[in-house]
């Protein structure tokens, strides 16, 4: 009982019942009843799950003891890890469905064994998809496979076969299966108008889909002889090689060459009523002709417009590279030929007065999408556009103003993502914050020749000092041949032959001069604390540090960070490794500025990715900061120090020198923490930051 008691009041706390309605005794009872070392595992989840939600903490509470009897340890981890990513990703309801669904998971579990996880896989299904022919297509995770001809969407595991592989397998005849849709005409007939007159339009659809999926099925052999074997043998272990007789004939049927989804169409209508569907096979998308049409409607609206402005400025382009005569009536057609090794395609030419036009790559890919649409490139699209038509908008497939990727609800599309560890949960959490590379915008003022003039005295010393890194040479010891005798090894040479042994023949030094393999990424804090004197202070660092560097010859790029939330990080790029020093990257340095919060993880997670790229030997990472880790949300504290530093170990692990330095008069306190105790240094005065950057540069990497 006492037992009991004290686990109540333990529980109590972690979950603030005085603040709410929970009654914890009944889960306390039911802790007790575990051994003294699963009563503290238990425990202390229930404190990592409530970091994350109270009420998230109390289910799993309740759950955690029926949970040990049917899991295995790391299972049940498994199980409280999944639950708080979905409520990092979706919010609460979907991490208590989780919870509560315990059986659920169990069964999942068991299906993980086995199956494919789109999550773990989805890199190389990518990768897959963006190497077949025709329209880019992105991948969705969605409860049934299906496409709106822009993105493919599929379950998020497959367990269907009995093991990995072949469920690896099945999620690549899927992605063929519905890339096959939008690649050989499916939705060139309009589905959600064809269906409409039917009495029964769900049953005729699904025959239609079924239908649809043989026809594919010849247009994949064809095109994807070696997949089409693989999606065969899976076939036959899931029991679907084999069609009845009567669905042999129509197989046979609809794989000449030439059937199109109008013949499909047109077949399905002459068997509705008389003839049911096979069963499904397993990687058989569903269709969904409202979404479809959706997408297509806008997607047609949009390359239209898109076709029509390129051809106008194809048509300008030809005006002043050939007679410059500007007024002169151009006129576009086409010609049509049929492709030998696929007869459902047509080959199409754009005609210019008469004569065939070789186009750029991003009008091939353009026409490409507009025939597999519809088949060819309809009459209207080649009358060129006309004046007040341009919107350069059309063209950019990213949001026209950088802002507004922030606002609304898409912060993560097109951002890099990167996780961001939890120290209260010993956890990462997944894809938790979005990052972005924004433009500096360039300041063309006389900053850098101010800055120049003020040290100049100190660039003076700085060249001479790198002129010396670069041209001095290391004494190599025991070499065979050489300037000067080592009169180290001649008197061990000396011994060994008055004992009988062999006289050695490396008894000289030489001198030799080793080319430098250092590539230097600089991340600089443009967080608001740094307004003034540290941002003037930064960016005179960077310039005196360039104006060495181009001496040196070292590989070295810049970049700034900031951030306001894990939704909003931002990445500056000031200067790349590939790009020269010129007017270009001083008016970048100028146009530094103060911007948000210090949020340090992720930028050294991106900043490390970059540095891996670079084939070195020798990589550093250099931080220029005013201060401590810290957000507008719970980035502070314990919790932004503790991802710093988890950051600063996984950069480690890839071969990276981390050093930081600082000007925050309370940095002893946790720098040391942080990057340990010789990997930083403290700036008492901001006029110093100029002078020490450089010399801590040249102690770094000598």
């Amino acid at each position: 009982m006492d037992d009991t008691r004290s686990l109540e009041a333990r529980l109590d706390v972690i979950l603030q019942v005085e603040f709410s309605f929970r009654n914890t005794s009944e889960a306390a009872a039911s802790i007790a009843t575990l051994a003294a070392r699963d009563q503290a595992y238990v425990i202390d989840w229930v404190e990592r799950v409530a970091s994350t939600n109270v009420e998230l903490g109390f289910q799993y509470a309740c759950r955690a003891v029926r949970a040990l009897g049917i899991m295995e340890p790391n299972q049940v981890d498994s199980w409280a890890l999944y639950a708080m990513d979905c409520y990092d990703r979706e919010g609460l309801q979907s991490a208590l469905k989780v919870m509560r669904g315990l059986d659920d998971f169990v069964r999942e579990s068991r299906e993980r064994a086995i199956g494919s996880v789109l999550d773990e896989q989805k890199g190389v299904l990518l990768g897959f998809l963006q190497g077949l022919s025709g329209r880019k297509l992105k991948i969705e995770t969605s409860d049934q496979a299906y496409t709106d001809t822009e993105t493919l969407f599929l379950p998020r595991m497959l367990a269907r076969l009995s093991n990995p592989t072949d469920n690896f397998l099945l999620y690549k005849a899927m992605i063929a299966g519905l890339w096959a849709q939008t690649r050989y005409g499916t939705f060139r007939i309009r589905l959600d108008e064809q269906v409409l007159g039917e009495s029964e339009p769900e049953a005729f659809l699904e025959l239609f889909n079924a239908l649809e999926t043989l026809r594919l099925e010849a247009c994949l052999e064809r095109e994807l002889p070696g997949l089409t074997r693989q999606l065969n043998r899976l076939k036959g272990e899931l029991g679907e090689a084999r069609l009845s007789g009567e669905w042999t004939g129509i197989q046979k049927e609809l794989s000449d060459t030439g059937i199109t989804a109008r013949d499909t169409l047109t077949l399905t209508r002459r068997l509705f009523g008389s003839m049911e569907p096979y069963p499904p096979f397993a990687y058989q998308g569903m269709l969904r002709p409202d979404r479809v049409a959706e997408c297509m409607a806008a997607r047609a609206e949009r390359e239209k417009a898109r076709f029509r402005v390129a051809l106008k400025l194809l048509s300008e382009t030809l005006d002043e590279t050939r007679d410059g005569n500007a007024d002169r009536d151009r006129r576009f057609s086409k010609r049509e030929h049929e492709a030998p090794e696929q007869p459902e395609d047509r080959i199409t030419e754009i005609l210019l007065d008469g004569k065939p036009m070789p186009l750029p790559e991003e009008m091939n890919e353009l026409m490409s999408s507009i025939i597999m649409d519809f088949g060819e490139i309809p009459d209207e699209y080649l009358e060129p556009a006309g004046p007040g038509e341009y919107d350069p908008a059309l063209f950019n497939d990213e949001h026209e103003d950088p802002e507004s990727v922030w606002s609304g609800v898409y912060h993560e599309e097109g951002a890099h993502l990167y996780p961001e560890w939890d120290y209260r949960r010993q956890n990462y959490r997944k894809n938790w914050c979005a990052v972005r590379e924004k433009t500096v915008v360039p300041v063309h003022d006389d900053f850098c020749e101010k800055t120049l003039e003020k040290y100049q005295g100190l660039v003076k010393h700085l060249r001479k000092t790198f002129e010396a890194m670069r041209d001095e040479a290391r004494l190599l010891k025991r070499q065979t041949q050489g300037d000067d005798v080592d009169l180290d090894a001649l008197v061990e040479a000396l011994a060994d032959s008055r004992d009988g042994r062999e006289m050695s023949d490396r008894l000289f030094t030489r001198m030799h001069r080793t080319e430098r393999n250092i590539a230097v990424l600089f991340m600089v804090d443009m967080s608001g604390s740094t307004k003034g004197w540290i941002n003037d202070a930064e960016r005179e660092s960077l310039v005196l540090l360039c104006e060495a560097l181009e001496t040196l010859g070292d590989r070295y790029a810049i970049y700034g960070f900031s951030s306001i939330t894990r939704k909003r990080c931002e990445l500056y790029p000031i200067k790349g490794f590939e790009e020269p020093y010129d007017d270009e990257i001083r008016a970048r340095v100028s146009g530094i500025r103060p911007q948000d919060y210090t949020r340090m993880g992720f930028a050294i997670r991106h900043l490390t990715r970059l540095l891996n790229e670079v084939d070195a030997r020798t990589r550093i990472l250099i931080t220029l900061s005013d201060g401590k880790p810290d957000d507008y949300d719970s980035y502070r504290g314990d919790y932004g120090i503790e991802d710093t530093r988890r950051a600063l170990i996984e950069a480690r692990r890839e071969g990276i020198h981390p050093y930081c330095i600082t000007i925050d008069e309370e940095a002893r306190d946790y720098l040391p923490h942080l990057y340990g105790p010789a990997a930083f240094t403290l700036v008492s005065e901001v006029r110093e930051l100029p002078v020490k950057v450089s010399d801590i540069y040249r102690r770094l990497t000598t």
